[in-house]
C-alpha cells in the first residue's frame, strides 16, 4: 500500500511541474513498449490505473494501479522500472507488487513519430518473478499508421522453472493531430494460454506534450510478462504520460544567458518557446529566408507537408534557415509534438 501511495505521489508532482517533452501515446498501443527511448536528460512517468467492476449484488470494484519510470542517457538508450500492483505470479513472500527494472536500447530508426522502420530491444529483470526477460520491438510508421511487433523470452515465466516465449502485435491509426485508436494483441505461445487484448482512444492534450488515453483490455500488467498473459476480467482506465526535462531546472544553476542570434539581411525570425511556434503565420518575398530558433527546453523540428526539405531535430538553442525561392503556401509541423504548427506564405 506504501509503494502505491508513492506512486500516487510522483503522479501529482510531475503533473504540477508542468509542459516537457514525453512519450506519445499517439504511436502506441496500450500494452507494447515499442521502440520509444526516453530522450537523454529527460526523466519520463507514466502513470496507469485501471480498474474491474465485479457483478452484482456487491458490484465491487478491484483497482490497479501501475506506472512507468524511465530515464534517458543518449545514444537511444534509457533504464527504468515497471511496476504494478495484485500480479498473477506466484509470491512466497506474501507479496502481490510486481516490479521489473529495464534497459531499452534502439537499435535501428530514428526518434518517434519519424517515418520508416525503427528497432528495439529491452532486457529486463523480473523482481517478483526471479526471472530474466527480454523484447525484441519493432514498429512501423507511415502517414497516420505505426504497426507494432514484439517478440518476447522470459526465464521464469511466471515464477515457473521452464523457459517461454510470447508474441505481440498492435496498431495506431491516427484519425487526427490530436485524436488516435489504438489495438493490441498478445499471447504466450500455448494452446490454452489467455491472450492478451487492448483497445485505446488517445488523445494529445493541446499546448503541451502530455498524451492521455483512454484503455480497456485484459493486460495483468505493465511489465513483459504482464503484456503476456491475458484475463478473464475487462478491465477499464486511463493512462497519462508526464515528462521532467532536467534542462527545465538549469537555470538554477547555470543562469540564463544565451549567444546573441545571428540572422541573415532581410531574414524572417521564428522562435520556438513554450511548445509553440511563436509567430504562426510569416509572409515574406520569393527569394527571402526563414530562420527559426529553438528557445525551448525540449528537441523539436519544422516538418514541411509538401516535398519541401525540413530541418533535422534542433536541440534546445538549434536554428534552422530555409530559403523559399518559389511563391506559394508552406504548412509545416514539429513532428514530436504534431499540435505544434505554422505556415510560410511566399508572394
Amino acid at each position: 500500500m506504501r509503494r502505491v501511495s508513492l506512486a500516487l505521489l510522483l503522479f501529482v508532482v510531475a503533473s504540477a511541474i508542468g509542459s516537457l517533452s514525453a512519450q506519445s501515446l499517439m504511436y502506441r498501443a496500450p500494452d507494447l513498449g515499442g521502440t520509444w527511448v526516453s530522450e537523454a536528460g529527460v526523466v519520463q512517468f507514466n502513470f496507469v490505473h485501471r480498474f474491474h467492476v465485479f457483478p452484482g449484488p456487491a458490484n465491487a470494484v478491484v483497482n490497479y494501479p501501475a506506472f512507468t519510470l524511465a530515464a534517458g542517457v543518449g545514444h537511444n538508450l534509457d533504464f527504468g522500472l515497471h511496476f504494478g500492483t495484485k500480479s498473477r505470479i506466484p509470491s512466497s513472500g506474501g507479496s502481490s507488487n510486481e516490479s521489473e527494472w529495464f534497459a531499452r536500447w534502439r537499435v535501428f530508426g530514428g526518434p518517434e513519430g519519424r517515418e520508416g522502420f525503427a528497432v528495439a530491444v529491452t532486457p529486463a529483470y523480473n523482481k517478483l518473478a526471479k526471472s530474466v526477460d527480454g523484447e525484441l520491438g519493432i514498429d512501423w510508421t507511415r502517414g497516420p499508421l505505426t504497426l507494432s511487433a514484439a517478440a518476447r523470452g522470459m526465464t521464469k515465466p511466471l515464477a515457473a522453472s521452464r523457459a517461454r516465449a510470447s508474441f505481440g502485435g498492435g496498431v495506431v491509426a491516427r484519425v487526427t493531430p490530436y485524436v488516435a485508436l489504438s489495438a493490441d494483441v498478445g499471447s504466450f505461445v500455448g494452446p490454452t494460454t489467455l491472450a492478451v487484448w487492448g483497445v485505446a482512444l488517445n488523445v494529445v492534450i493541446p499546448g503541451s506534450p502530455h498524451t492521455f488515453a483512454f484503455e480497456a483490455g485484459s493486460a495483468s500488467l505493465n511489465t513483459i510478462q504482464g503484456n503476456s498473459l491475458g484475463s478473464n476480467d475487462v478491465r477499464y482506465g486511463f493512462e497519462f504520460t508526464i515528462p521532467l526535462h532536467l534542462k527545465r531546472f538549469s537555470p538554477w544553476f547555470h543562469g540564463t544567458g544565451r549567444a546573441k542570434l545571428v540572422v541573415p539581411e532581410g531574414a524572417a525570425v521564428v522562435r520556438i518557446a513554450q511548445y509553440k511556434f511563436a509567430t504562426d503565420t510569416v509572409r515574406i518575398a520569393a527569394g527571402a529566408t526563414v530562420v527559426w530558433a529553438n528557445d525551448d527546453v525540449a528537441e523539436h523540428t519544422v516538418t514541411f507537408e509538401g516535398t519541401e526539405p525540413g530541418s533535422p531535430t534542433l536541440a534546445p538553442g538549434g536554428t534552422f534557415s530555409h530559403r523559399f525561392d518559389r511563391p506559394g503556401t508552406y504548412l509545416y509541423h514539429c513532428t514530436p509534438h504534431p499540435f505544434m504548427k505554422g505556415v510560410v506564405i511566399v508572394r
